[in-house]
């Protein structure tokens, strides 16, 4: 098992975690059950790098990790997010980083996951009315308390990251980040190895689209939120499908799946970085925890960023 030290902090987690949004919200229906199954997997073969969130449900993502954590909570490498509001109903009600919202979140989710401490607790999104710094000094307020080990942030710019980092070392930033989504190469990256600090990449497998499962809108199940997303309209599913062939061909002549080539490219950048990829199989967690043994070849790896250079269709959002 490979690991790799995010931030200044000492957090050490495996370069392979497992992202737990899917079991919960977003991407269609689930079994808790089969859910459970693939959890107290990862913790067997140790995919201790568990992520979550209050919002994925909403709160039911926490309630289901509470669950799987007990009898093994001092395996696991938690992390948890604050910042997007919903309601019971699944309203959506804003983005929040104030001082007493970060505080109260923070109780919610100790209190739903069954635990006494978060390792990683994150802003989730960044709340424009109000300043990073009494969203960061609350965040480290909890940090003395002893509720919460370390501090990330996702989705910020270089500005933001530099600031917060004076008001408390942040270990850790989480983007999304993978073969079709590398927007953070240009500025945030270099930001992130002056200032030390670690990457947790989110959707590394083009949520889903670089496993080569989705052909076209067919493929994704009526509730799936990717129906909505402007990278998986037919005409962009069309074009960007190039990519995929691509990596399905890459990964025929490695012998191994395109899952694998997609999370090994990422593995290979030069940066202290983990994966989450989230998967509601066991036979998914097993094939994605395998990547971090594939290389991919010089000559492959300059095939893939050709073909990159061409574009992606569709925002990410």
């Amino acid at each position: 098992m490979k690991k790799t030290k995010l931030g200044s902090q000492g957090l050490e987690v495996p370069v392979i975690g497992l992202g737990c949004m899917g079991m919960s919200d977003f991407y269609g229906s689930s079994s808790e059950n089969e859910n459970l199954k693939v959890l107290d997997h990862a913790a067997e073969i140790g995919c201790s790098f568990w992520d979550t969130a209050d919002m994925y449900g909403p709160f039911t993502n926490e309630a289901l990790l509470s669950k799987a954590l007990k009898g093994k909570r001092d395996k696991i490498t938690l992390a948890t997010k604050f910042g997007v509001s919903r309601g019971e109903d699944g309203s959506w009600k804003g983005i929040k980083g104030n001082k007493e919202y970060v505080k109260a979140s923070c109780e919610a989710s100790l209190k739903r996951l069954g635990t006494d401490h978060i390792d990683v607790y994150y802003q989730h999104r960044l709340d424009v009315d109000t300043p990073i710094e009494e969203t960061v000094s609350a965040m480290a307020d909890l940090v003395k308390e002893g509720k919460v080990r370390y501090l990330g942030l996702c989705e910020v710019d270089s500005e933001t990251l530099t600031r917060a980092n004076k008001v408390h070392p942040i270990s850790v930033l989480q983007t999304e980040y993978s073969l079709w989504s590398r927007e953070v190469e240009n500025e945030v990256i270099p930001t992130l190895r002056e200032l030390n600090i670690g990457f947790v990449a989110y959707s590394p497998l083009g949520r889903g689209f670089l496993s080569g499962a989705i052909r076209s809108r067919a493929d994704l199940e009526p509730g799936d939120w990717r129906l909505e997303n402007p990278r998986f309209s037919e005409e962009a599913i069309a074009k960007n499908v190039r990519l995929a062939d691509l990596v399905a061909e890459m990964a025929k002549d490695l012998r191994v799946s395109p899952a694998q080539v997609a999370l090994a490219w990422l593995l290979s950048r030069d940066l202290p970085l983990a994966a989450i990829p989230g998967t509601r199989k066991i036979h998914r967690l097993d094939e994605n925890w395998a990547a971090q043994e594939v290389a991919i070849p010089v000559q492959s790896m300059e095939s893939l960023n050709s073909l990159l250079q061409q574009g992606v269709v569709g925002d990410r959002y």
